[in-house]
């Protein structure tokens, strides 16, 4: 067992987190969580012995072995099968064929395995480091986002892996759907301490958001009774009779604990801007294939579909097969060998790739960048989007050239919201992003009103937004008319050993009958329902307040002209409108009345439309 006593740690004057506490047990499973920049990789860190605490003590058992997943590539041997052999313990040295398999679910070939691992992308290279970790047989796993760069056929292999992996483990990802597959614990990393809790991220997020909403109800009804005991106390603290009940009403005060409104978190919130689109389809691509030049192999060909309004298309399969690259020649990046692409001639089209971060004008700031992309837009919509995406006041300022790979991802998406679109072309559009930034993500193109085509590798993703897939596979692109799991139950990976096909951390439906099309409806319905009925009760108030305004505003006037009829001795007028007002403050007092009354209705009825909402929204994120 580990112990995390107290530990404290800043950096340049910012405090990561402050006498953090927790115990990793004897074959737990643990999901560490928390947003970008709170201290996760630092964590890991003075886990491992590269940093030390500024406060506090880890206490690790002796002879315990930690192995850590190393982002930064080493290679000493000449081929990648003996590199993935290096970390094995000398009892294994023969047992080359454990190396072997674990590369081969992490996507190498058997004619790999001879290759030298400076041959292979960067990517494939931080799976050959990955591959040595889990051959390494230590006890515990640290383990920083070892599903980047895997397909999704290779994380539904890792996630097997690492359920049944014998020691401990700590994880950190992006992945809502791949930490809750694998972890028994999450530890969450929340206003500067660590919290431990058994169970899924849907759990611990559940479990800090209700208490931090009875923290500030207790806040404010403290606050409330507060300031009424202490005026009761300033009128009656003098009078003798009442002297001793407000001596009494000040102990009640002094045992009230003084509770600090919370820090208001910075979240990333955003959403895309759709332009209005009447035609029937967007594009038709027929019979495109792609290669990179003649001395190349076909990278894809005969390619079909078609994108109709309001559609939702996930391009999913092994990496390497062409998937960035078939939405670079939609986005008209690459011209296609052959076969054509029809746009309809007012498409708009919004394309984000990671790898146009080189695109960007390192001479311009974060706001100019962004607004750029829509010149004809107004620079407070940009300033707008620029916050939502947490650069907010004088980071929006900052220069390109100075920014993180992270954030350079940010202004491209920035870029993409900015400016208006009918059909979206996104590819891996949560990498760099944590795990609340991706939930946001995730619901802004949901509620996009145009059409999406999405390269993606997040089951959850998968789940959640896709009604059609492309399917890269073995030799060939193939198109599937539904949702993923409908694929899963119906189809399922060519390659893949075991099932996951039934996992339900990866369930985006509570009842698995209701399909996401019905889910979608369901909540059209609903927010068309919630229109119907509350509309009524807007006008209604509308009406009755400009009523009011405009009694309170005669009676106003009245009272001035009362004066002047006064000064002019106008009997006649002081008589009329004194009767006027008479009237007018009682029919004032009665519109009030009912003012409340549809108020009343207005929030009962709101609040049972919201509570249903959340039910169906619920039941999407089960």
């Amino acid at each position: 067992m580990i112990e995390i006593r107290d530990i404290s740690k800043s950096f340049g004057g910012q405090d990561l987190f402050d006498e953090g506490c927790f115990a990793v047990g004897a074959n737990e499973k643990i999901g560490l969580v928390g947003r970008n920049g709170h201290g996760k990789t630092t964590l890991f860190s003075l886990i491992n012995g590269t940093l030390e605490p500024d406060a506090g003590t880890i206490v690790i058992p002796k002879n315990y072995r930690i192995g850590c997943l190393e982002q930064n590539i080493c290679f000493s041997q000449d081929t990648v099968l003996a590199e993935a052999c290096l970390e094995m313990p000398a009892s294994e040295s023969e047992d080359s064929w454990k190396a072997e398999k674990v590369l081969h679910g992490l996507g190498f070939s058997v004619s790999d395995m001879q290759r030298s691992p400076l041959d292979f992308s960067g990517g494939f290279q931080v799976r050959i480091n990955l591959a040595k970790i889990l051959v390494s047989q230590a006890n515990l796993l640290l383990l920083d986002e070892p599903n980047n760069y895997l397909d999704v056929v290779a994380i539904r292999w890792l996630i097997r892996f690492l359920r049944e992996w014998k020691g401990e483990l700590m994880l950190i990802t992006h992945d809502r759907c791949f930490m809750d597959a694998v972890v028994t614990h999450i530890v969450g990393i929340h206003r500067k301490k660590m919290r431990k809790m058994s169970g899924t991220t849907s759990r611990f997020y559940q479990q800090i958001t209700q208490e931090e909403d009875i923290y500030e109800k207790t806040r404010k009804r403290d606050e409330r009774k507060r300031k009424h005991t202490e005026i009761f106390i300033s009128k009656f603290r003098a009078k003798a009779r009442q002297a001793g009940l407000a001596q009494s009403r000040l102990k009640s005060i002094a045992k009230l604990e003084q509770k600090d409104k919370l820090e208001e978190i910075k979240t990333f919130d955003v959403s895309f801007n759709a332009a209005s689109f009447s035609a029937a389809t967007m594009m038709g691509v027929n019979n495109i294939s792609f290669s990179y030049g003649e001395k190349y192999p076909l990278l894809f060909e005969k390619i079909f579909f078609q994108v109709g309004r309001r559609e939702r298309l996930c391009v999913i399969g092994k990496n390497g097969k062409g998937k960035s690259t078939l939405l670079k020649v939609l986005a008209g990046e690459l011209n296609s060998l052959s076969g054509t692409i029809k746009s309809h001639p007012r498409l708009e089209t919004g394309y984000y790739a990671q790898s146009n971060a080189a695109e960007l004008n390192s001479e311009r700031s974060v706001l100019a960048e962004i607004l750029s992309a829509d010149p004809a837009g107004l620079p407070q919509k940009a300033r707008t989007i620029c916050g939502s995406l947490l650069f907010s006041q004088d980071l929006a300022l900052k220069p390109i050239s100075v920014l993180s790979g992270g954030e350079k991802s940010r202004v491209l998406l920035g870029k993409v919201l900015m400016q208006p679109s009918h059909l979206l072309l996104l590819d891996e559009p949560t990498n760099h992003l944590d795990m609340e930034s991706s939930e946001a993500l995730c619901e802004a193109i949901d509620e996009f009103e145009g059409s999406v085509i999405m390269v993606t590798h997040n089951e959850l993703f998968l789940d959640r937004i896709a009604e059609k897939l492309l399917i890269f596979e073995g030799d060939g692109v193939r198109y599937f008319d539904g949702t993923y799991q409908d694929f899963l139950s119906r189809v399922g990976w060519q390659d893949e050993e075991g099932d996951l096909k039934a996992s339900p951390e990866c369930k985006t439906r509570e009842n698995p009958k209701m399909d996401r099309r019905t889910h979608r409806r369901l909540v059209a319905e609903l927010r068309h329902e919630k229109s119907r009925v509350l509309k009524p009760l807007e006008e209604k108030i509308k009406k009755l307040e400009t009523t009011i305004n405009n009694q309170e505003a005669e009676l106003k006037k009245i009272n001035e002209d009362l004066v002047t009829a006064s000064y002019e001795s106008d009997s006649q007028a002081i008589a009329k409108l004194s009767r006027r007002i008479k009237e007018l403050p009682l029919q004032i007092d009665e519109h009030y009345v009912i003012l409340d009354q549809v108020f009343q209705e207005y929030e009962s009825q709101s609040d049972k439309f919201s509570h249903r909402l959340a039910e169906l929204k619920a039941q999407e994120s089960e």
